[in-house]
C-alpha cells in the first residue's frame, strides 16, 4: 500500500512538470517574435536556432534626411567602348627604301638622318668600276653596230651596181640586225645601272666614261634611316636609306580574338596618345582575316592626317573603337554603391523598402554604367540618396 502511494505521487510530479513545459513554449516563441528574430527547432529537445533578419532589405527610415529619388530601370541602345594598346607606324605606302643600283665604293654623303628630300635628290655618291665597264661595252656595241650600217650602206650600192650577189647583202644585213641588238641590250643594261636615257644619250655623242654615279631618292619625304658610310662599299641589295611621307600615318592595334566581332573596316575610330595629351579620330581601314596563334589577337589598322608632324612612328596609343549600339540597361555611377569587392545597387520592393542588388557592370561612360546583368528593366531603382541609404543599412547591420 505504501508503494502505491508512492509511485502516485512520482506520477503526479511528473504530470505538473510536463505542463509548465508546455505553458512555457508559447512564451518562448513570442518573446523570440517580438524581437524580431525567426526560431528553428531540429527534432525533438534540440537547441532552438536564431536567424538575423535579412541585412540586404532595408527600409528609409522617417528622420532619413538624404533626398530619395526612383525611377524604372528601362533600357536604351548604348554601345561599348573596346579600349587596346597600339602604336604609331608608318603607312607602308609611303616609305621607300632606297639601295645602290651598281656595286661601288660610297664617295660622298650629301643626305642625312630628317632631312627633307625630293624626287630626284642626290642622297650619296658612289664610284663604280661596274659601271665603267658597262659603259665601255655600250660604246663597243654602237661602234659595231655604227660600222655594220655603214656596210650595208655600201652593199647596197654594189648590189645595185650587180657588183655582189644578194647572199652577200644578206649577210652583211644580218650582221648589222646583230650588233643593234647588242647596241640595245648594252643601253639597257646601263639603265638597270641606274643611267637615264638623257645620260645614255650623252654618253654617246661625248664618248667620255664616266664611273661615278649618284643614289637618287625615289619619293618625296623625310629621310628616317641612314645604313651608310662614306668609304664602304656598298651593292644593289644593300637598303642605304629609308625615306618616308609622313603626312599620314598608321595607328595598329592588337585586338583580343573574343572581341574581334566589334571591329570591321571602315569603323570610325578614335585614338588617344598619351604623348601629345589629346585625342585623335581615324577610320579603320584593315582587319585581319587571321588570329595570330601566339597572341591570340588581330590585328588592326587605322590611318591617321599628320600633316602637323606631331605623330611620331613607335609612338604609344590607345584605340577605342566603339561597337555596334544594343539594348541595355543604363544607370546613372550615383545609383551604384561599391559593397566588398561587387557592385549594387537599391531595387525597390515596396514603399520606402529597398533590396540590396548585385549587378555586373560595364566601364563608366560620361557618369554612367551600362548593366550587363543582375536587375530587369521592369524594376524600379534608387538612383538618388543610393550612398547614404547604404550607410544607414550598416549602421543597422552593426546594430
Amino acid at each position: 500500500m505504501k508503494l502505491r502511494l508512492t509511485t502516485l505521487a512520482v506520477l503526479t510530479a511528473m504530470l505538473a512538470l510536463a505542463g509548465c513545459k508546455d505553458s512555457a513554449k508559447p512564451a518562448g516563441k513570442a518573446a523570440a517574435t517580438e524581437a524580431g528574430l525567426t526560431t528553428l527547432s531540429e527534432g525533438t529537445g534540440a537547441e532552438m536556432k536564431v536567424i538575423p533578419p535579412d541585412a540586404n532589405l532595408v527600409t528609409v527610415p522617417a528622420d532619413f534626411g538624404a533626398e530619395i529619388k526612383v525611377t524604372p530601370a528601362g533600357a536604351t541602345a548604348v554601345s561599348d567602348t573596346l579600349r587596346v594598346a597600339g602604336k604609331v607606324d608608318f603607312d607602308e605606302q609611303r616609305v621607300t627604301r632606297i639601295g645602290a643600283t651598281v656595286t661601288g665604293r660610297v664617295i660622298d654623303i650629301q643626305a642625312h638622318l630628317g632631312q627633307q628630300v625630293k624626287v630626284g635628290d642626290s642622297l650619296a655618291v658612289i664610284n663604280s668600276t661596274e659601271l665603267g665597264q658597262a659603259q665601255l661595252a655600250y660604246l663597243k656595241a654602237r661602234a659595231q653596230a655604227d660600222l655594220q650600217a655603214r656596210s650595208v650602206e655600201r652593199a647596197r650600192q654594189l648590189f645595185a651596181a650587180d657588183v655582189i650577189g644578194k647572199a652577200e647583202l644578206q649577210r652583211r644585213e644580218s650582221e648589222l640586225s646583230i650588233a643593234s641588238a647588242e647596241q640595245r641590250g648594252a643601253a639597257d643594261q646601263l639603265r638597270v645601272l641606274g643611267m637615264s636615257s638623257g645620260a645614255i644619250s650623252k654618253l654617246s655623242n661625248s664618248g667620255g666614261i664616266n664611273s661615278v654615279t649618284s643614289v637618287v631618292s625615289t619619293m618625296a619625304g623625310t629621310v628616317v634611316e641612314r645604313q651608310v658610310a662614306q668609304g664602304q662599299v656598298v651593292q644593289p641589295a644593300d637598303a642605304l636609306y629609308v625615306v618616308a611621307d609622313l603626312s599620314r600615318v598608321w595607328v595598329t592595334a592588337e585586338v583580343p580574338e573574343q572581341q574581334a566581332a566589334l571591329v570591321r573596316a571602315g569603323q570610325n575610330v578614335d585614338i588617344e596618345v598619351p604623348a601629345l595629351g589629346s585625342r585623335l579620330t581615324g577610320k579603320l581601314i584593315y582587319v585581319a582575316d587571321t588570329v595570330n596563334p601566339e597572341t591570340r589577337t588581330i590585328t588592326v589598322r587605322s590611318v591617321v592626317d599628320n600633316a602637323s608632324r606631331q605623330l611620331k612612328p613607335a609612338m604609344l596609343a590607345t584605340m577605342l573603337i566603339q561597337a555596334a549600339p544594343v539594348e541595355r540597361i543604363v544607370l546613372p555611377a550615383q545609383a551604384v554603391v561599391r559593397d566588398g569587392d561587387a557592385d549594387k545597387v537599391f531595387v525597390e520592393v515596396g514603399p520606402k523598402q529597398f533590396r540590396l542588388t548585385p549587378v555586373r557592370l560595364g566601364p563608366d561612360m560620361d557618369g554612367k554604367r551600362a548593366v550587363l546583368s543582375g536587375i530587369k528593366a521592369d524594376q524600379r531603382i534608387l538612383v538618388s540618396g543610393a550612398f547614404h541609404l547604404n550607410n544607414e543599412r550598416k549602421r543597422k547591420e552593426l546594430e
